[in-house]
């Protein structure tokens, strides 16, 4: 079974029935829906336009829904709301209560994820025996005079997720992005580029947090994570037997270079299962309630 723990309902142009089709065709058995709310200063409204035509939200949990009505075996519930809104925890309790969520996420915002709010969420969260997914962004890489502002940063950085980590040892955190898998490496190339390129250095600052938090995961989801493990294989390999019971399969994307990308490692039988279905089971709520075997039924839209 493979289980991608991360992804996105009205994502360029995917509707349910596409994505179904590509999951089809790459053999992913499960995709993890994930909302994401930000308020209209935090995205670039071209987002609207490609995803959300008929919501304020970027990416409306409302459409997360759609599709797991449509498919109920095919998908599982992530939501998360803006922290800073009041009666977020009151939210994500009864959206949990009501739809029965896997996973709180996606957490991308414009603030520092140590705001006091965010970490009663987070709290709040561990207690429901949800994982939060945060992104993590430095801002580079966007043209000048990008309106409402000429760069995009989400999450505040490193430190700052330290800082949750250690605040909120009860609660599992899965981190992802650019402003995380930087710095798989040992030097300052996230200052400079969402993507850094060249020799890892060892003793990356993702592996400090691993070694010293066991609350902390991360997943393989969109371009960084490949690009992390990829611009030294041989350390890329080591990472992943080094991490096996903390790394998750996920795209946030609707190709497939991501097992391309695992696969073309050759690990053994078990790391392979543990990135692709057994570290999901064992931190998504209800993961121990997902069913067993190498594909589920493909049920028909209602």
């Amino acid at each position: 079974m493979i289980i991608d723990v991360h992804n996105h309902p009205h994502y360029r142009g995917y509707g349910p029935q596409k994505v179904i089709e590509n999951m089809d065709r790459y053999g992913i058995d499960l995709t993890v829906l994930l909302s994401w709310e930000a308020p209209p200063t935090e995205f670039h409204p071209e987002v609207l336009h490609e995803h959300s035509p008929l919501s304020s939200n970027p990416l409306p949990f409302t459409a997360c829904l759609e599709y797991k009505y449509r498919y109920p075996d095919r998908f599982l519930l992530g939501y998360c709301p803006d922290p800073r809104v009041p009666g977020a925890v009151a939210r994500l309790k009864a959206a949990n209560e009501l739809y029965d969520l896997s996973i709180c996420g996606e957490l991308k915002l414009r603030m520092m994820y140590d705001n006091p709010d965010a970490i009663r969420l987070y709290r709040a969260a561990g207690e429901l025996g949800l994982p939060v997914l945060m992104h993590f962004e430095y801002g580079h890489d966007t043209p000048n005079n990008m309106y409402p502002w000429p760069d995009w940063w989400y999450g505040g950085g490193i430190d700052v997720l330290e800082r949750v980590l250690q605040q909120c040892p009860e609660t599992i955190f899965i981190g992802h992005a650019m402003g995380f898998w930087a710095h798989i490496s040992n030097d300052d190339g996230y200052k400079q580029i969402n993507y850094p390129t060249g020799d890892i250095v060892p003793g990356g600052r993702v592996e400090q947090l691993l070694e010293k938090y066991p609350n902390l995961y991360c997943d393989t989801c969109g371009r960084s994570g490949c690009n992390a493990l990829t611009r030294n294989r041989e350390f890329g390999r080591d990472f992943l037997i080094r991490w096996q019971d903390r790394v998750l399969y996920a795209r946030d994307l609707w190709e497939n270079f991501h097992q391309e990308t695992i696969d073309s490692f050759d690990l053994p039988e078990e790391v392979r299962y543990k990135l692709y279905e057994g570290n999901a089971r064992k931190i998504l709520r209800g993961g121990d309630r997902i069913p067993t075997g190498t594909q589920l039924s493909r049920t028909n839209a209602k």
